[in-house]
């Protein structure tokens, strides 16, 4: 509108959102080529360049839209987010206010937002969610009058940046819940440590038996690879004085304890 284009809309917002992606000069060069006029494209240059704080961001766009109705209420709009979330989230320091953003402009009506990643491990630009305010979306449904904010997840995205930041292996470190491994050896042992596997449990203790009577080898590394803490060994030496050898997977030490006493470790 302040640059006398408001019908080449689509056009200008599309190539604005590139510009994280080809620069500014080839931007500039894309509006050109999508026949904005030479005038136009000047007039939009300081646009383009907006530096600072979200506050200063907002003072120029002020001054450059003070003629714009819309503009002004598009504003208005911002700064009362912002004033918001400073409220509800005043931990949360990383809103940035980006006018190239460009998302569904046939339906969006206000505020659109993109999460980019905040860490230094990863080397993606891309933003991996995005969404905004609609204000009859649902009326393409025939549910009319109906306003809304939605968000889509890039889990691709998500995948490749957890892939990156080597956060599956984090993951693997630190997101057992399970601290009791019982061994299972099968039949009568097998149903005597499903009762223990209650009974643990119902002392706040996460704990599970291993699936299926296999070699001994393959259900330690199974705890190995999950990083269970402790596993139970139970056969009939252990059945028939009620006791439990108790291994320590990380010390390798192990001990026969009675029930009692692995629920005090337990819960060290």
């Amino acid at each position: 509108e302040i640059i006398g284009q408001q019908d080449q809309l689509i056009k200008i917002t599309i190539a604005l959102d590139k510009i994280d992606k080809i620069g500014e000069a080839n931007v500039l060069k894309e509006l050109l080529d999508n026949e904005i006029p030479a005038e136009a494209v000047e007039k939009l240059k300081p646009f383009l360049v907006i530096k600072g704080s979200n506050k200063q961001k907002l003072d120029f766009l002020k001054n450059l839209l003070k003629s714009s109705e819309t503009g002004i209420k598009g504003i208005e709009e911002l700064e009362y987010i912002l004033s918001i979330t400073s409220i509800l989230l005043p931990e949360f320091h990383n809103i940035e206010l980006d006018f190239s953003l460009a998302r569904g402009l046939n339906y969006y009506t206000g505020t659109i937002f993109e999460v980019k990643v905040n860490d230094t491990r990863s080397t993606f630009t891309s933003s991996v969610l995005g969404g905004g305010r609609y204000d009859d979306l649902t009326g393409i449904f025939g549910l009319h009058n109906v306003s809304g904010v939605g968000i889509s997840f890039g889990v691709d995205r998500i995948y490749d940046v957890m892939e990156e930041c080597k956060i599956f292996e984090q993951l693997k470190i630190n997101a057992s819940v399970t601290k009791l491994l019982f061994v299972n050896f099968g039949g009568e042992e097998e149903l005597h440590c499903l009762n223990l596997v209650k009974q643990v449990r119902d002392k706040g203790i996460n704990a599970e038996i291993y699936p299926d009577a296999v070699k001994m080898k393959k259900q330690m590394t199974y705890a190995d690879d999950n990083k269970i803490p402790y596993v139970a060994i139970i056969g009939s030496e252990e059945r028939a004085h009620s006791l439990i050898t108790l291994k320590n997977m990380l010390t390798g030490e192990q001990a026969k304890l009675s029930f009692e006493v692995l629920i005090e470790i337990l819960n060290k």
